[in-house]
């Protein structure tokens, strides 16, 4: 992917840590021209895979009045162009605007999606999140702040599905936050606090949700922090062996594994 075409490349940069990039985004961030990043939210070390002579624009102090045409203006001049953004660009990213804006600007460009902070957060727990016979459900969610919540999918209206619950964006509003969840999951429930993962001074804190307000104001975290909240933590916190998934049970028969192969 040496020649990339003059378009602009959304690319998802995971939540920290290099290590983490996809191959395409990889290769693309090693042959762009210019590089638009989240500098309060992407890792620098990030930009060390840019080749040497590639533009580097930070846009933390940035609108998108700002950003989108110096986007338009370098694929115009035939230049390959990448925006950056933390995590999975389909997550509290605010592409939507950006694509919209350069599509009516019919300028090309392309997503490249980027590991979100939920997945970086089961990993390090070693946790699945989807445990036969307890839990198949995530809910990917944040907390009503400067940008609004619908009313139907307020945060205790989600949680009475008491499926595993990743909260984003809730750290300046922990205490209301608590207070909803405390509603349908009981007050001993296992919570994973999650601040910064992917980062050198990534911090994990499980404790029950009744402590959830007080760990993160002990812990001064008010932003970059992700909450899960799932019936998953409290049996993997308590050893309790779970159910075992039909997938490869021996008993379990399907298309490539026929009844008695592997007797």
């Amino acid at each position: 992917m040496k020649n990339l075409s003059a378009c602009v490349y959304i690319v998802g940069a995971g939540p920290g840590n290099p290590d983490l990039l996809t191959v395409r985004a990889q290769s693309i961030l090693m042959n762009a021209d210019v590089i638009l990043f989240a500098d309060s939210l992407v890792s620098k070390e990030i930009l060390q895979l840019c080749k040497p002579d590639a533009e580097i624009i930070r846009t933390a102090n940035k609108t998108l009045e700002d950003i989108v045409p110096i986007m338009i203006g370098e694929v115009r001049t035939q230049k390959s162009v990448v925006r950056l953004h933390s995590g999975d660009p389909s997550l509290y990213s605010a592409i939507n605007e950006q694509m919209q804006l350069l599509s009516e600007a019919d300028i090309p460009f392309e997503v490249v999606p980027g590991i979100s902070a939920f997945q970086a957060a089961a990993a390090s727990l070693k946790v699945e999140l989807t445990v036969p016979g307890l839990v198949q459900t995530i809910i990917l969610t944040r907390i009503s702040g400067r940008t609004e919540v619908p009313a139907k999918e307020e945060l205790s209206s989600l949680a009475a599905h008491q499926a595993s619950l990743c909260l984003y964006l809730a750290a300046r509003h922990v205490e209301n936050a608590q207070a909803k969840l405390l509603e349908h999951y009981s007050a001993d429930t296992p919570i994973a606090i999650c601040y910064r993962l992917g980062w050198d001074d990534e911090k994990i804190r499980v404790v029950p949700l009744s402590q959830m307000a007080d760990c993160t104001h002990k812990e001064d975290l008010i932003r970059t922090t992700l909450y899960v909240i799932s019936p998953a933590l409290e049996k993997f916190a308590s050893g309790i062996i779970q159910e075992r998934s039909r997938l490869y049970h021996p008993e379990h028969t399907h298309l490539f594994r026929p009844r008695g192969m592997g007797k």
